[in-house]
């Protein structure tokens, strides 16, 4: 199936990357998490986020990372997409030219980072990236840290402007930006932060996420996924308490100047479905394995629907 703008919806999960004390990837536990995501029967997998590094890999480990995901995923009916982000916008442009033949459901973009874009310069960039990806779609991967937040007009811009430009990773808003959200119905996919799904769901414009929420379960976020198509006020009051877990677990971590893939690998760690670890690659910071039996015992107690899927 083509992914369009109409139909790219769900629970994707997020490769993170496990770093061994040398720093090596540890590939052997990379390929462990991918089988334990197919098996989890997620909506989709996503290669090379944010907690998967992309920023601090060199080209032979994106390659591999790649063609390890498509293998796996195509042999499995599993949908995926390539995360062809990088802060240099030629090495994202290649990275997509050396990916195009594993044929991946999207590609993942940033707008350049170090320097911003302007308009004219955000369009260029993103033609271009979809001339070398061969009528594959793009995702701009457009989260909160993101040097230069686009308005919901903005966005409506350029998904005019790029027609295989079919969705986009964004932090979201108050009920005003889903309101100038509403021209995406039908046409562009909107993703949201996975601890905001339920409630974006509940809108009518939030059509999935590339979910943090699926690094604490894969397989618990899925379920959450499909309830907000049966019992929409159940899963709300499950977002309540995922608040409520965060706001008693992983915030004080990020207040404390953790980066958002050292909060990842805690809620991964924590959810202990595969043995990822927290450790991030040199010369970011990890959040102590010695945390993660406390946050593991909180998660829990906040969210044994989501948690009792791991047992299995």
């Amino acid at each position: 199936m083509k992914r369009t703008g109409a139909n790219l919806k769900g629970n994707w999960g997020t490769l993170l990357l496990p770093i061994m004390t040398d720093e090596r990837i540890d590939w052997s536990i990379l390929s462990e998490e991918m089988d334990a995501m197919i098996d989890a029967k997620v909506s989709g997998i996503y290669s090379n986020g944010t907690a998967c590094e992309f920023h601090n890999q060199t080209e032979t480990e994106f390659d591999r990372i790649q063609l390890m995901l498509s293998e796996k995923c195509h042999a499995a009916g599993m949908p995926f997409q390539i995360g062809a982000s990088h802060p240099a916008p030629v090495i994202s442009l290649e990275r997509i030219k050396r990916t195009v033949s594993h044929r991946p459901d999207a590609f993942q973009v940033i707008l350049p980072d170090w320097v911003v874009c302007n308009d004219a310069e955000q369009l260029d960039f993103l033609r271009r990236c979809a001339d070398v990806a061969d009528g594959i779609p793009l995702v701009l991967y457009h989260p909160p840290h993101a040097k230069q937040a686009l308005s919901p007009l903005r966005l409506s811009e350029l998904a005019a402007a790029i027609p295989s430009l079919i969705g986009v990773k964004v932090a979201g808003g108050d009920a005003h930006w889903y309101d100038a959200m509403r021209w995406s119905a039908g046409i562009f996919s909107v993703f949201v932060p996975g601890h905001f799904l339920a409630s974006g769901f509940s809108t009518g414009v939030a059509c999935g996420a590339y979910s943090n929420v699926a690094c604490l379960s894969p397989m618990g976020a899925q379920w959450w996924w499909n309830l907000m198509h049966t019992d929409l006020d159940r899963a709300l009051d499950i977002e309540r308490r995922i608040l409520q877990f965060f706001d008693e677990c992983v915030v004080p971590f990020k207040v404390a100047g953790f980066s958002n893939p050292a909060l990842d690998k805690l809620l991964a760690a924590a959810g202990g479905w595969c043995p990822i670890g927290t450790r991030l690659r040199w010369p970011y910071k990890w959040i102590d394995a010695q945390q993660v039996a406390r946050v593991a015992e909180r998660a829990r107690y906040w969210l044994p629907e989501l948690l009792s899927f791991n047992d299995h």
